[in-house]
């Protein structure tokens, strides 16, 4: 090596049956990464492969490329929504109010988390797979507490299918406002969680008028 040449420090090789610890150091790095980024593609696999010690060829070990690691770090961002959300629903019956304090920890998690979930939900970078995100997590839970508030009377709905109508519905309402709240945060919004409760419930409410009678 020439003198003042620089090697990426090496990791001591892991003990056999490790893989899922180094995957999930990977996934970490990645994500640390790429919310200090101005995208998720400005970062490279060198990169990661450099924050977290091992060569190049050993992420694609556990990922055949970027794509699939931009995957498991979005997924990983999502995991620790959906346990904020049911941390903060904890021992709610009503599914109304449940409801409520899935969008507000939602929202919440945006702002305390901007960076990732600028990377989660904002970047426009492709991510063909993500759509496996909707089978699971926040979005069932969101999905399964629209269904209860249909089944208890509390919403109206039409059509085929319309849990999924309103919960796209109130997913969208609380991520305009995390998204508005997060890239123009000098707007006079006053306190973020007032403006919270004010916008999901107006989104909420409005699915309690029968369809047919706005005004």
């Amino acid at each position: 090596m020439t003198q003042g040449a620089q090697s990426t420090p090496r990791r001591a090789r892991s003990p056999r049956g490790s893989g899922d610890q180094l995957r999930a150091e990977i996934v970490a790095a990645a994500r640390s990464l790429m919310a200090e980024a101005p995208t998720a593609e400005a970062v490279s696999i060198r990169a990661v492969a450099a924050a977290v010690g091992v060569t190049a060829p050993s992420i694609y070990r556990h990922f055949a490329d970027k794509q699939e690691l931009i995957t498991a770090v979005v997924v990983d961002v999502f995991e620790d929504l959906d346990e904020a959300m049911l941390a903060a629903a904890e021992g709610i019956d009503d599914p109304l109010e449940r409801l409520f304090e899935f969008g507000l920890t939602y929202v919440r998690f945006a702002l305390e988390h901007p960076d990732h979930y600028r990377l989660a939900t904002m970047d426009l970078c492709p991510r063909p797979d993500v759509e496996s995100i909707l089978a699971e997590g926040a979005w069932v839970h969101f999905n399964s507490v629209v269904q209860e508030c249909l089944d208890a009377g509390v919403f109206a709905g039409d059509g085929d299918d319309p849990a999924l109508a309103i919960t796209l519905d109130l997913w969208t309402a609380a991520h305009g406002l995390a998204a508005m709240l997060i890239v123009k945060p000098h707007l006079p919004w006053g306190d973020p969680d007032a403006v919270a409760r004010r916008v999901l419930t107006a989104a909420a409410y409005g699915h309690t008028i029968r369809p047919g009678t706005w005004p």
